[in-house]
C-alpha cells in the first residue's frame, strides 16, 4: 500500500454488521459510546488498543469507526501494520447516523446521538 489507510463509507457496509464473518471495533472514548453506538460493535477506545490486542474480535472484515473517521484511520493503520485486515470507517459515526443506520444508548431510555 502506498500509505493510504483502506476506507470504506457508511453506505457502502453491509447491512448485516456485524455478522456473518464482519465486526465492528469502536475506538471513541466512554463518554461518546455511552451517548449512542452501532448495536454489536465492540468497544475498545483508541489509547487502549495497544494493551487490548487480545479483544480485537476475529472476523473476516474487521471494520474500524470513530466519531469522524480520523482516530478509527490511525487505529486502522495500526492494526494493519501488525497483522490484521482492518477498513475504516470513513466519516465514522457521524456518516453512521446521517444515513440512519440503528443506534442504540448506554443510558436507558434515552435516545441515542453521536457525541
Amino acid at each position: 500500500m502506498d500509505g493510504q489507510v483502506p476506507g470504506v463509507q457508511p453506505e457502502d457496509l453491509p447491512d448485516d454488521l456485524p455478522g456473518n464473518g464482519t465486526a465492528l471495533l469502536d475506538v471513541r472514548e466512554a463518554n461518546e459510546w455511552g451517548a449512542g453506538h452501532a448495536p454489536g460493535a465492540v468497544h475498545i477506545p483508541m489509547s487502549e488498543i495497544p494493551s487490548r490486542l487480545d479483544e480485537i474480535p476475529e472476523a473476516d472484515h474487521l471494520y474500524v469507526v470513530c466519531r469522524s473517521g480520523g482516530r478509527s484511520a490511525k487505529v486502522t493503520a495500526y492494526l494493519n501494520a501488525n497483522g490484521w485486515d482492518a477498513v475504516n470507517v470513513q466519516r465514522g459515526m457521524n456518516g453512521w447516523a446521517a444515513i440512519g443506520r440503528p443506534m442504540v444508548s448506554e443510558e436507558p431510555g434515552a435516545e441515542p446521538f453521536v457525541l
